[in-house]
């Protein structure tokens, strides 16, 4: 009886913002999979990996690279679109819709790279979409959205502080390791933070309120997105674009849903059932993960693993997450 009171008292406006989630998921699909070409030509062309860090001459290019370009200002759409859904919407609800994100690139990659998936890829693909639609489906009923105070604020700050530096403290001693996993994490975790500076931010103006407080976290929010966009470029380099948006699009909403949950108390009226419901949903969205990095057919390759002269001929190699031309 709980669980339909609060249905009963849902606010339809809340799910406003899945329209532009959903595209938003969609545009992140496309953008990493033109990104994901991108560094890969400027791998075999530069005749180095990013995956132990770009360096000046991957940058610049990757700054030539129209696939890139193009993946970029996609992404940037994408962000757009997130900000808008976040405007509308609790953060609870909007951001895991991006897991839809993960299916399209899936197709996309398959189709483009030549690689076939196994049962043991679809199927951990499948987890990771059926636990994020689980969670979302029941936060869409038990989510509210909550002012932000200063104190929230400072919480989020001071969590925030702490996990940026334990995530360059990791680059910096891993990063000569081409592990692909532990970009992805990172990043998801950094993007999770974004989101929810960018919904403080969005909460602050609509309260009227932008003081010292709020442009602390419109700077934590561009160090968090500009880190961050590092570790998925690095994570590019070692594994591929399905692989890297499956890990933006789990774990980067189950940070976010966290600090939804846990500081702006945004299941603050959900029935006891649902407590459980999440921990389930997000459990098994997070096996989906680890799942997919562990049987993805081109995990830990690179670029350069490809000979040079099929490289140079445009013939699909398992290490590419896409064409070798643009």
């Amino acid at each position: 009886m709980e669980g339909l009171g609060e249905v009963a008292s849902l606010d339809p406006r809340q799910f406003l913002g899945t329209p532009l989630a959903l595209l938003g998921a969609a545009l992140l699909a496309f953008g990493a999979q033109y990104q994901s070409r991108g560094l890969n030509k400027v791998e075999r062309i530069v005749g180095a990996s990013a995956g132990s860090g770009l360096s000046l001459r991957h940058v610049l290019g990757l700054l030539r690279r129209p696939s890139w370009v193009s993946g970029t200002l996609l992404l940037g759409l994408a962000v757009a679109f997130q900000i808008g859904s976040l405007a509308l919407s609790p953060i609870i609800i909007v951001q895991p819709i991006g897991v839809v994100g993960l299916v399209i690139t899936s197709i996309l990659n398959s189709r483009l790279s030549g690689v076939r998936l196994d049962t043991r890829v679809r199927i951990s693909i499948g987890l990771a979409v059926l636990g994020i639609v689980a969670f979302v489906s029941i936060a869409a009923f038990t989510a509210t959205d909550r002012p932000v105070t200063d104190a929230k604020l400072t919480t989020i700050l001071i969590t925030f502080a702490v996990v940026l530096v334990l995530a360059l403290i990791a680059f910096v001693l891993l990063r000569h390791h081409r592990v692909a996993l532990l970009y992805i994490v990172g990043a998801g975790v950094l993007y999770g933070f974004v989101a929810t500076f960018a919904k403080a931010v969005i909460g602050r103006l609509q309260q009227g309120e932008f003081e010292t407080l709020t442009w602390l976290c419109v700077a934590a929010l561009v160090v968090g997105a500009l880190l961050g966009m590092v570790f998925v470029q690095n994570a590019y380099s070692s594994g591929p674009p399905d692989l890297v948006v499956a890990g933006l699009t789990v774990i980067d909403p189950i940070v976010a849903v966290l600090i939804g949950i846990i500081v702006l108390n945004e299941a603050a009226n959900a029935p006891g059932w649902a407590v459980f419901a999440f921990i389930a949903s997000g459990a098994l969205a997070v096996v989906g993960v680890i799942g997919l990095a562990k049987f993805h057919p081109q995990t830990g390759a690179s670029a350069l693993d490809a000979p040079a002269e099929a490289a140079g001929s445009g013939a699909q190699q398992p290490g590419s997450a896409g064409p070798a031309t643009d």
